[in-house]
């Protein structure tokens, strides 16, 4: 069966670091889309599990209370050497067999199979060709191709080209992610070859999303050129609001850092780094409100359909 064919859209909501939480996956799976959060969210693997079973309590509750179907949930594993808990929090996820695991920073054959043994999908996160192939020989279930313009640790490719080369070897889902803030462009990302839309910075502007008001605020009033593509925070390339990092004091010069990566030792540092320089995608440019998950689902499933019947309009008109 596949887990994703009753979606009400063809939305995963992206796990967002220091945002994601279970009331904001929750709210997404109640409402018919793929919520996720990232293990790492939580100080430590007992905390971890606590919100895995927590959103498992929630979401049984919602089935048995409506008698629908939610739509099922999912966890992001760093898979790097400098990451500690990884073995830890694998544990976790199979023991409550978390439906999806999106992996980030290295595709493992051994985790993909651990997975696999209680029926889980793995989907990983890719932002050039080569990576996309280790991850599809490693046994991924689903590739997500982060584009340029992406919020978080974006790539810099065009998603047209990339989508086409990535299914030229990779017959399984195909994730689009980059700068997608509406119903139409989830249409576009569809009418690309993309499976399924991959939506990080919509999300940070909901109610249940952890960022505070003034980093929603600051999304609202950016545009594409206020999104900065920096390694400086994290050592690895990101995007980031303009006006947080010079409101949290670094100077234009050092956005051109290239500082290591290191998700283990730095944890705690680059966890304060990202509370006050906030990232965010060239999709700002569409967002423009704040609201509670299930509204925002319901707007984007509205523009979602417009935008498919102006399709139909347009086959009317060109397939004569």
């Amino acid at each position: 069966m596949n887990p994703f064919e009753n979606l009400s859209l063809p939305i995963v909501a992206a796990p967002m670091f220091l945002i994601s939480n279970p009331n904001l996956v929750v709210e997404c799976c109640k409402n018919g889309i793929v919520g996720t959060f990232p293990a790492l969210n939580q100080r430590s693997t007992e905390s971890f599990e606590e919100w895995v079973i927590e959103i498992k309590t929630k979401l049984e509750e919602f089935e048995q209370e409506t008698g629908k179907k939610a739509a099922p949930f999912g966890v992001n594993l760093i898979v790097h050497q400098s990451n500690p808990r990884l073995m830890a929090d694998l544990q976790v996820v199979i023991k409550h067999k978390v439906p999806l695991v999106i992996t980030s920073l290295g595709a493992v054959s051994d985790l993909v199979k651990a997975v696999h043994s209680y029926g889980g999908l793995v989907f990983h996160d890719v932002i050039k060709k080569r990576h996309a192939e280790k991850a599809a020989e490693a046994g991924v279930d689903g590739l997500i191709l982060v584009c340029a313009g992406a919020g978080g640790h974006a790539g810099t490719l065009n998603p047209m080209p990339f989508v086409h080369e990535v299914r030229s070897f990779f017959d399984k889902t195909i994730l689009l992610s980059g700068t997608i803030s509406t119903g139409q462009d989830i249409a576009a990302a569809l009418q690309m070859g993309a499976d399924l839309a991959y939506m990080g910075t919509r999300f940070i502007n909901t109610q249940e999303a952890l960022a505070p008001d003034a980093y929603k605020e600051m999304i609202s009033e950016s545009g594409t050129s206020d999104i900065v593509y920096t390694a400086a925070v994290s050592g690895v390339q990101a995007n980031f609001m303009a006006k947080s990092l010079e409101k949290a004091g670094v100077p234009k010069e050092k956005w051109e850092s290239k500082a290591k990566i290191d998700f283990g030792k730095e944890l705690d540092s680059e966890a304060k780094a990202w509370k006050t320089i906030w990232s965010a995608g060239q999709g700002v440019a569409s967002i423009n409100d704040t609201l509670p998950t299930s509204q925002l689902i319901e707007k984007l499933r509205t523009e979602f359909l417009t935008a498919l019947k102006n399709q139909q309009a347009l086959l009317t008109q060109y397939d004569t």
